[in-house]
């Protein structure tokens, strides 16, 4: 019988990726090769890159002092922003109660729950942006191609987060529910709302500044909002106008930041 200790390892090291050392060197080397290969394929013009520098410096002083003296416009377009995102994220909401439902593979059926998966695959190769061109083309430019995307993308969202919320979700209490003899309804709204609904709230109001955000991306194609209303600042070489803009935007991204974080406090 041994009476030496055993020799156990008093250090920890992480798995190695690729097995060895020099396979670590050839992939780094690889992936080194690779991007000087992509530098080198976008063509970079230097002398173009250095002569947009000087503009650069002139349109930062023609932003200079930003001019609020427009205020109506300004808070017309960042009220239509937080409209748009408000209700489309309770659209959003609305439409991604049944898409989650049927996403998950522990309640639907497995045709419906691959034709869900199907469709949130699709919406989430999407930007918000190809999507607003393409209802802006649909319906014209405003508001309502605004809405419309963004109520598709949180659809998306808010059903993906949901179906894995579910997905995940210890199924005593759901058996135990079953066990009474209630229906597919009532199985939903006793056994599993009540064990995702806190999550949810979180994931909702995270939408909401998300849409907050976009909203005022997507108006720079069209679709509405104050990003329309700085798109065309810009056209018009209203600097000092687009530079009020973008100061109120980053207030409202920063206000809607905080009224997220105080929720998700609450929430704890």
């Amino acid at each position: 019988m041994s009476t030496g200790a055993a020799a156990y390892p008093t250090t920890w090291r992480p798995p190695a990726l690729f097995g060895s050392r020099a396979r670590q060197r050839l992939a780094l080397l690889g992936v080194l090769a690779y991007l000087v290969w992509s530098v080198s394929d976008l063509n970079v013009d230097v002398n173009r890159v250095l002569a947009g520098f000087p503009r650069a410096l002139d349109i930062f002083g023609r932003m200079i002092p930003p001019d609020f003296t427009r205020w109506q416009l300004l808070a017309t377009g960042m009220l239509e922003s937080v409209q748009m995102a408000l209700a489309a994220t309770l659209a959003g909401l609305v439409l991604s109660v049944p898409l989650g439902i049927a996403a998950a593979r522990n309640l639907a059926p497995r045709a419906v729950y691959l034709a869900a998966r199907g469709l949130i695959v699709l919406g989430r190769t999407l930007h918000e942006v190809i999507i607003a061109i393409f209802f802006v083309k649909l319906f014209g430019f405003g508001p309502v191609a605004g809405l419309l995307t963004l109520a598709f993308a949180s659809a998306i969202f808010l059903g993906k987060m949901l179906a894995e919320d579910i997905e995940n979700v210890r199924i005593g209490p759901v058996e135990a529910v079953r066990a009474t003899g209630a229906g597919f309804g009532q199985t939903v709204v006793y056994a599993i709302v009540p064990q995702v609904l806190a999550r949810t709230v979180g994931v909702i109001i995270y939408r909401l500044d998300a849409n907050v955000r976009h909203s005022t991306v997507i108006g720079i194609v069209g679709a509405g909002g104050i990003g329309q209303t700085l798109s065309a600042s810009f056209s018009r070489y209203d600097f000092d106008f687009a530079l009020a803009i973008l100061l109120s935007i980053i207030a409202l991204v920063a206000l809607g930041e905080w009224f997220s974080d105080w929720v998700r406090r609450k929430l704890r």
